[in-house]
């Protein structure tokens, strides 16, 4: 797949997100998911899993029945590594927002026990950050994540450390909702000095990401660094009444998102 619809709006700041997107942390976001599914009963969240027929595709529902059963993730999806802890809670209980509160206050119990190793998600990244600041670009980063592993997890990634690419940061425990809210990109554009607008652009690689940005009201690009294909494109991002949201953009990888950019630029 290539470049799918550039943008309409000129950039003036990219906001990214984090895990699976800038970095890889899978290993720890599994181990720290695979602790928390099997609190669910004593969390009291057992019976707020919605049920299979109300999830969004066929690959949710299994999912769903799956924890329903064993509370664990099915071997398959930690092997594919292409889902977030994000995901994985909404997916659970969708529309939920007490019950995703719960398992996300949980999982970063669990989280402490396992954080530490952070990688770049490309090699290419610290390049295209480097050309995105000199372009006069603002860069922001966004999570989930509570700012206790994020700050640590910052400065572990690369030789140095990546917090010099920001001009702002904000983490999980930053807001009153994390994503699919979109309190995160509010507060980043806030402390930028900024109203949302199509001219921010937030690039993420999930569903989450992309809700979030929507009820922004910026502009997505989606980062398909998991490599799906159209077809599951199409199934994750159907365009129904009950499912509206979809990216302005897609992208392969980061010199993909670089070379969009520069287009806005000659």
């Amino acid at each position: 797949m290539s470049i799918l619809n550039l943008p309409h709006a000129v950039p003036t700041v990219l906001l990214f997100d984090w895990h699976a997107t800038l970095v890889d942390t899978h290993d720890a976001m599994y181990y720290a998911v695979n602790d928390v599914l099997p609190k669910l009963e004593e969390l009291g969240l057992k019976d707020r899993i919605i049920a299979p027929e109300e999830s969004k595709t066929l690959d949710d529902a299994k999912l769903v029945m799956f924890v329903r059963q064993y509370f664990k993730l099915h071997p398959k999806v930690v092997e594919a590594r292409k889902i977030s802890r994000t995901d994985i809670f909404e997916i659970l209980f969708g529309s939920d927002d007490e019950a995703k509160h719960i398992a996300h206050r949980e999982f970063h119990h669990a989280y402490r026990d396992h954080f530490g190793k952070v990688t770049p998600f490309e090699e290419a990244f610290p390049g295209v950050l480097t050309d995105l600041k000199e372009m006069g670009l603002l860069v922001g980063v966004l999570t989930n994540r509570d700012r206790e592993f994020m700050e640590h997890e910052i400065d572990a990634v690369g030789e140095s450390g990546w917090r010099h690419f920001f001009d702002v940061m904000v983490c999980g425990d930053d807001v009153a909702s994390r994503k699919p809210a979109p309190d995160s990109i509010f507060k980043a554009l806030d402390e930028l000095g900024m109203k949302p607008n199509s001219g921010a652009w937030y690039i993420g690689d999930s569903t989450t990401d992309t809700i979030a940005a929507k009820r922004a009201g910026v502009t997505n690009v989606f980062y398909n660094g998991a490599g799906w294909d159209q077809n599951w494109l199409d199934k994750i991002f159907p365009d129904t009444i009950r499912h509206p949201y979809k990216p302005d953009a897609f992208v392969n990888n980061s010199l993909e998102l670089l070379d969009m950019v520069r287009k806005f630029f000659p």
